[in-house]
C-alpha cells in the first residue's frame, strides 16, 4: 500500500496503462515537457518519449479531432482538456462523432478514447477556470461520463476507461488533486464503469452525491449525526450510465433523497435522477426529492465569498436534509 494523492493516483493510472499497451498516448497543451499545468503529466515525457506524450497546440479542435482519428486506427488516446472551461470548441467532434460512431457504424467502428477533463470551483479561479460542465454530456447517449472522488477511483475508473472501447469524458476536480490522499494497493486494480458507490448506510435519508460534493456530504454528515440523523450515503463515480439500481434501493429503503451537485440547478445531472426517482419509485418516498445546487447565474464568481454564496457546502446540505426529515 502506498499513500496517494488524487493527482498521484491519475498519473500513476496513465503510466501503468501506457507501460502495459503500447497504443495508449497522451495529448494536450503543456503536458509533455511541462508536465501539465497541474503536474498530471509530470515526468512521463521523460520515461515514454514525445511520440507518446504530445504537446500539442493550444487547440481543443485539434486535441479531440486528432485523438478521434488516432482512436479509429487502432491507438488508445488520452487527450487533456486544460480546463473544463475551454472544452466547447471540440464539441462537435465529441458530440457528432466520438459518441454516434459506434451507433452509426452498426458496431464495426469503435472509439476507444478518453479525455481528461480539469474542472470545478472553489480553487477562486473565476470566469473560465472553475466550471464543470458535466451536463453538457449527460444527456448524450455514446458517451461514457465519469466523476471519481476519491483516489481510489481516480486511478481505478481511469484504467478502466483508457482499456475500455467507448468514448470516455473523465472529469478530474482540481480542488481535490492534493486535498485528500488515500492508501492505494501496488498490484493492478480497476474499478467497474456504471456502478455507485454507497459510502455510508443509514436509514433516515439517503444523499446522492459526486466529485468534490460527496466530500461536502461526508462533512454535513458529521454535523447530522451528533443530531440522531442517520444517513446513507451514495457517490454515483459514473455519471453515465448512472447506477440506477443502487439509487432507487437506497431511496427505497429511506424514503427521503437529497441529491447534491456544485454545477447549476437547472438541467443538472440531478435534475434527470431526481426526476427518475420521482417517475418509477414515487410510492416510497415520505417527502419530495430536494436538490442543493450551484446557482443559476452565468459563471462562478472569483471574489471568495461570492464563490462560496454560490457553491453548495455542509452547511447548506444540513439544511436541506432537516427540511426533508422535518417534512
Amino acid at each position: 500500500m502506498k499513500t496517494t494523492t488524487y493527482i498521484e493516483a491519475i498519473t500513476s493510472a496513465m503510466a501503468e496503462e501506457m507501460a502495459r499497451d503500447e497504443s495508449v498516448f497522451l495529448i494536450g497543451e503543456d503536458i509533455g515537457l511541462y508536465g501539465g499545468v497541474f503536474k498530471a503529466t509530470k515526468g512521463l515525457q521523460d520515461k515514454f518519449g514525445k511520440d507518446r506524450v504530445i504537446d500539442s497546440p493550444i487547440s481543443e479542435v485539434y486535441i479531440v479531432g486528432g485523438s478521434i482519428g488516432a482512436a479509429l486506427v487502432g491507438m488508445r488516446p488520452v487527450p487533456e482538456i486544460q480546463f473544463a472551461d475551454f472544452i466547447t470548441p471540440s464539441m462537435d467532434q465529441i458530440i457528432q462523432q466520438a459518441a454516434k460512431i459506434r451507433y452509426r457504424t452498426g458496431g464495426q467502428w469503435t472509439c476507444p478514447m478518453t479525455i481528461r477533463v480539469c474542472c470545478g470551483g472553489e480553487v477562486g479561479g473565476g470566469l473560465y477556470h472553475s466550471q464543470i460542465n458535466e451536463q453538457w454530456f449527460f444527456s448524450q447517449p455514446g458517451l461514457i461520463v465519469l466523476m471519481p472522488a476519491t483516489p481510489y477511483d481516480a486511478k481505478g475508473l481511469l484504467k478502466s476507461a483508457i482499456r475500455g472501447d467507448d468514448p470516455v469524458i473523465f472529469f478530474e476536480h482540481k480542488r481535490l488533486y492534493r486535498s485528500i490522499k488515500e492508501d492505494l494497493p501496488d498490484e493492478d486494480f480497476t474499478v467497474p464503469i456504471g456502478k455507485a458507490a454507497i459510502r455510508k448506510e443509514g436509514k433516515d435519508i439517503t444523499i446522492v452525491s459526486y466529485g468534490l460534493m460527496y466530500h461536502k456530504s461526508l462533512e454535513a454528515i458529521e454535523s447530522l449525526e451528533k443530531d440522531g440523523i442517520s444517513v446513507e450515503l451514495i457517490d454515483m463515480r459514473t455519471l453515465l450510465p448512472w447506477d440506477r439500481e443502487t439509487i432507487f434501493e437506497s431511496v427505497k429503503k429511506t424514503s427521503r433523497v437529497v441529491l447534491v451537485q456544485e454545477n447549476s440547478k437547472t438541467g443538472g445531472v440531478m435534475a434527470e435522477v431526481g426526476a427518475a426517482i420521482s417517475e418509477e419509485i414515487f410510492d416510497y418516498l415520505d417527502a419530495p426529492v430536494t436538490r442543493v445546487c450551484g446557482l443559476d447565474v452565468p459563471m462562478l464568481p472569483f471574489a471568495p465569498p461570492l464563490e462560496h454564496f454560490f457553491l453548495p457546502n455542509a452547511e447548506k446540505i444540513v439544511k436541506a436534509v432537516k427540511k426533508v426529515i422535518d417534512y
